[in-house]
């Protein structure tokens, strides 16, 4: 009996063509934003097919119903493309994507006080470490002696025998020094724990603005130093340049090495407002400039008649 021609021979679909179907496919899945593929990879067994592919999903999404809206549709779609059975479709969630919202999916306007951008607060681990552990130790002995004086019939330690008795004649109101001293040290203990409990702490970042509701971001007063000292370099003639950013200000001392002086001091001051109002913090630095000439800085022909002396050797007065 001879076999027709059409159902002769097999098709074979390579596993090249399935992966890059199911990428296809995860690009094409519904998502709050689009789905970046970063890899994927595709395994045919006769009419089986196991698909995994890596993605970055859009931010903010939420990450399960977004990741399994993408398996569903890879899933579905190299099936249906293919005629494949897909029995395993794993989809990598590697990153987030910050899409840009448009108009109407941009957040509802706030008031200013909801957006107002706190200093976060430190969570003091090694103070209160510290006091943990020397409590835990205090009570330790302390507990370990008074069983065994109760449990085991043992005297008391000479420690804390002494130790009741000099606290029973050398207490606060005995006068003596050592008991007046051994209460301010407490109340200093008690006032420090309390200005540690009250005060936000982590003094070395500085808030940033709050585009949206629920979104903080803090910047290292390192790295604002280093940005508004790379801006003030950049300036023609400024030499060694040195930031200082506190709280609220910025201040920035530079040397001069060639140039008109007058016109390198106001450069240098809008080289260091413009960094400082760019990083988008929530209170503007005030920005405070010095500026002094470097020993072998010597003025223009045209400002000192060819004399070649300097006018200006001392530093300016800070601006505010």
């Amino acid at each position: 009996m001879t076999t027709p021609a059409a159902q002769r021979g097999t098709t074979t679909v390579a596993d090249r063509a399935v992966r890059r179907i199911a990428e296809r496919a995860a690009t094409e899945a519904p998502a709050p934003g689009p789905v970046e593929v970063r890899k994927g990879s595709a395994a045919v067994r006769g009419r089986r097919a196991r698909v995994d592919v890596t993605v970055t999903l859009p931010y903010p999404a939420r990450l399960d119903e977004s990741g399994e809206s993408v398996r569903a549709h890879v899933a579905e779609r190299t099936a249906r493309l293919t005629g494949l059975t897909v029995s395993s479709a794993r989809i990598r969630v590697r990153g987030l994507a910050r899409r840009e919202l448009s108009a109407g999916q941009l957040a509802p306007p706030v008031e200013a006080a909801e957006l107002r951008a706190h200093r976060p607060w430190s969570q003091r681990r090694l103070p209160v470490g510290v006091l943990a552990l020397l409590a835990a130790a205090v009570c330790g002995v302390l507990l370990y002696d008074v069983v065994s004086v109760h449990a085991a019939g043992n005297a008391p330690a000479r420690w804390r025998t002494d130790a009741m008795e000099w606290l029973s004649t050398h207490g606060p109101d005995s006068a003596a020094a050592t008991g007046v001293l051994a209460a301010a040290g407490v109340f200093a203990l008690g006032v420090w724990l309390l200005v540690l409990a009250v005060t936000p702490g982590r003094r070395g970042v500085l808030p940033m603005r709050t585009p949206l509701t629920g979104v903080r971001a803090v910047l290292d007063r390192r790295a604002v130093a280093v940005l508004v000292r790379d801006a003030v370099s950049d300036v023609a003639g400024a030499g060694r340049v040195r930031v200082r950013v506190g709280r609220r200000t910025a201040r920035v001392r530079a040397g001069l090495g060639f140039g008109d002086f007058e016109g390198a001091r106001r450069a240098v001051t809008e080289a260091a407002e413009a960094a400082a109002a760019g990083l988008g913090l929530a209170r503007p630095l005030r920005v405070r400039v010095r500026l002094s000439t470097e020993p072998a800085w010597r003025a223009p022909a045209d400002s000192d008649g060819g004399t070649g002396e300097a006018e200006r050797s001392t530093p300016d007065e800070p601006t505010p």
